[in-house]
């Protein structure tokens, strides 16, 4: 790219950006906003990286349930095996790698490979579980992605070849990078939340760009009418496989970064109950808007630790999150991103009373997973996007 592309681009965004609350406008506030984060507390700062790896979670997780219409309970395996890649490798191969590359640089070059590593090995568990799990829909589906996911649970319990370590799980030790008298802790809450962030924000602008393409126009096709879409000439068992190892991938990311934030890969990942924070999260949020999941995530961590600031409450915490799901689905099924769009409209007078939806909303809900394409198939399928709380 040459210098007079990049400063037309530059002078481009600087022009959206000066124009109003556009997306440029808030992408801006949200990398200044990244930025002053890395300065606040170190506890806070860990808290934030926490809800970064959650939110990624959960947003890999809706790019199936959201988009495609597939309910999984079972995606902590894909969480688990993104975390355990990385830990096996930086555990096994860590003294190789430094006598390959040298002692200084070999923690990052470490983390790095673990990671490819960890996601590979997504991918390829993916592929024959999704395989086999989009032949069936429904509550089908939801049931036989929760039996793969404590499949996994219990061969990681039973430590196949050493690999695992069994219920102890395997210890993450990232290490510190030496360079010419130049020191960098990987696991450092400051430096591991900048690598959260540039990598969750990478992941969530490539999750975006597929939502947005015709593969995500074909997604959403599926989700509304799967019978329309094959009378159209798609391969929806195709698309559905090849929607279910994305999701599965984005979801390996997140999993690469929670081993490192936890210090440990555990079995626990791959509990159904591990999978149900996705559910959770983007539920409250509202899996119609692609934002929803993020929202959801940060509700749901905030609220979790706001909790566990009062010890006579901390106790009875999942009473409040029952309460607050019980809010959620019986009035704002559009979740919590919906409900504010719809206060916005009524504080600003949008007047169709549709809470931004249809399409509509300008930059805030740019990404929304229903738009107008989407109207040509409705009424046949109204009652069970109604069921799965998608109003759109």
């Amino acid at each position: 790219m040459s210098a007079t592309d990049t400063g037309g681009r530059v002078s481009r965004f600087g022009s959206a950006v000066a124009e109003g609350w556009t997306r440029e406008r808030f992408g801006l506030l949200g990398a200044v906003a990244l930025v002053l984060i890395a300065l606040a507390p170190p506890f806070q700062v860990y808290l934030f990286t926490d809800f970064l790896v959650v939110a990624l979670f959960a947003l890999g997780f809706n790019l199936l349930y959201g988009y495609t219409g597939l309910l999984s309970f079972g995606h902590g395996l894909f969480y688990a095996g993104g975390a355990y890649g990385i830990a096996i490798v930086l555990r096994d191969l860590g003294p190789v790698i430094a006598d390959i590359v040298g002692a200084g640089i070999s923690p990052l070059v470490t983390f790095v490979l673990g990671g490819v590593v960890g996601l590979v090995l997504v991918v390829l568990v993916a592929v024959p579980v999704g395989w086999l799990s989009v032949r069936l829909e429904e509550i089908y589906f939801a049931l036989i992605t929760l039996a793969f996911g404590m499949l996994g649970y219990s061969l990681i319990i039973q430590d196949p070849a050493g690999l695992t370590n069994g219920t102890d799980g395997v210890i993450v030790l990232l290490g510190t990078v030496d360079l010419g008298g130049f020191s960098l802790r990987i696991g450092g809450r400051r430096i591991y939340y900048a690598i959260s962030a540039v990598t969750v924000v990478a992941a969530t602008y490539g999750v975006w760009r597929v939502v947005n393409s015709p593969f995500g126009t074909v997604c959403k096709a599926i989700r509304e009418s799967p019978d329309r879409a094959a009378a159209l000439g798609i391969d929806v068992g195709h698309h559905r496989w090849m929607t279910f190892i994305v999701s599965a991938a984005v979801v390996g990311i997140a999993g690469v970064l929670r081993a490192g934030l936890a210090s440990v890969a555990s079995p626990g990942l791959t509990h159904w109950s591990t999978s149900a924070i996705a559910v959770i999260a983007t539920v409250i949020g509202g899996a119609t808007y692609f934002y929803g999941p993020i929202v959801g995530a940060f509700i749901f961590l905030y609220i979790r630790w706001a909790i566990s600031r009062f010890p006579a409450l901390e106790a009875y915490w999942e009473l409040f999150f029952g309460a607050l799901l019980i809010a959620v689905v019986l009035f704002f099924k559009q979740g919590a991103v919906g409900g504010l769009l719809l206060l916005r409209d009524r504080l600003f007078g949008d007047g169709d009373g549709d809470g931004g939806g249809g399409g509509g909303g300008g930059a805030l809900n740019g990404g929304q997973a229903s738009t107008a394409a989407d109207d040509g198939a409705e009424s046949g399928d109204d009652n069970a996007r109604a069921d799965r709380g998608d109003n759109s």
